[in-house]
């Protein structure tokens, strides 16, 4: 069973997941659209799309509101904040052992 602090940083990752570039530098969110998916120009153009397909995650429905999808971008950040946390903390725990 999960803590309610794990739960929470899993559905984080989950909903961030889509927007991110996987292992194949394709972004769930681009779905089929190569222009999206391989366009210098257009790939790291991040679209927040109102639904989104169950099984692929492609972004559909209005991409120009972006209502709950919002939060993502502050899910984000706090991943990013944490992982630099994270990162820092050992280092700060060695400076003052010595």
């Amino acid at each position: 069973m999960l803590t309610l602090w794990e739960a929470a940083g899993e559905l984080s990752r989950r909903m961030t997941s889509i927007f991110l570039q996987n292992e194949k530098a394709r972004r769930p969110v681009f779905g089929n659209l190569e222009k999206f998916q391989t366009d210098p120009h257009w790939r790291d153009l991040v679209l927040f799309h109102e639904y989104f397909h169950g099984d692929s995650g492609a972004g559909i429905g209005a991409s120009h509101q972006t209502g709950w999808t919002g939060i993502v971008t502050k899910l984000m950040q706090q991943s990013g904040e944490s992982r630099k946390k994270k990162k820092t903390e050992p280092a700060l725990a060695t400076a003052a052992a010595d």
